[in-house]
């Protein structure tokens, strides 16, 4: 009988970066890399919460915090060589770095609407870029960039995010068919409702504008959806752990919804 253990896909002696790791979906992604065996190297603003998470990662693969904002693009490029330099190459790219307000699109302005991008989409295409020649090289990579459900099925009080994250998967898709043939494979996720820190955050400005609580307004939510619950981040991280194995190996210019059932359309 194969045991849970050996159908887990391995990580061992890949190299994975990862952004916007410190909370959420991005926490989930390096544990469970660390846990398939990959070398992790990891970045947020909140150093502290890095070191802690490297601290309780449960191996084997080691993980290393580096502190970067970055939406500042000069930390990106300093975040990808300390990165590089402290795995000894880059296989896998996790980009998830992004945040979320919900206000009035009339009272959303243009530098709103510039800083989301820069986060959401800019730093994920600069880091892209960073170590795109470095996958080429050696005829290998795996690139996986976090979207959202919001892409396809956007909302006013967040438009400029829902936007920033359709530019996300179509940079994912246009990516892949450019270096499918060097077996560098790009694929976006597109996560649905998620329990994460983001989500609290934005129940609680929704609480603020209708009143009631933050647990209301998910409690309000959570009976919209088709599996009546909101999904956990390791969920979408053991997805992301097999876009980055190699059973993933024919995959490449995928828009993939992670969404227990909540995306209304066939095709």
């Amino acid at each position: 009988m194969t045991s849970e253990t050996s159908r887990a896909p391995s990580l061992s002696g890949r190299r994975v970066l990862v952004t916007g790791a410190s909370r959420g979906i991005g926490a989930a992604v390096v544990t469970a890399m660390s846990a398939n065996g990959a070398a992790v190297a990891c970045c947020a603003r909140d150093i502290d919460a890095l070191r802690d998470l490297a601290a309780r990662a449960p191996g084997p693969g080691k993980v290393q915090p580096f502190q970067a904002d970055l939406s500042k693009f000069d930390q990106v490029d300093r975040f990808v060589e300390e990165a590089r330099e402290a795995l000894g190459g880059v296989d896998v790219l996790v980009t998830n770095a992004g945040q979320v307000s919900l206000r009035n699109f009339l009272e959303t302005d243009e530098e709103d609407w510039a800083q989301t991008i820069r986060l959401n989409l800019l730093s994920a295409v600069r880091t892209v870029r960073r170590v795109v020649p470095t996958m080429l090289d050696q005829q290998w990579g795996r690139i996986i960039m976090v979207a959202s459900s919001g892409a396809k099925y956007p909302e006013a009080a967040w438009i400029d995010y829902a936007a920033s994250k359709a530019g996300v998967v179509t940079t994912a898709v246009a990516l892949a068919r450019e270096y499918a043939a060097r077996n560098v494979l790009v694929n976006a996720v597109l996560p649905g409702v998620i329990d994460t820190p983001m989500w609290e955050g934005s129940a609680q400005a929704i609480a603020a504008v209708q009143g009631g609580t933050a647990a209301d307004v998910k409690s309000a939510v959570q009976s919209t959806l088709p599996m009546k619950r909101f999904g956990r981040p390791e969920e979408i991280a053991e997805f992301i752990v097999f876009l980055a194995s190699d059973r993933a190996s024919y995959l490449s210019g995928a828009a993939i919804d992670v969404d227990g059932a909540l995306a209304s359309h066939v095709f």
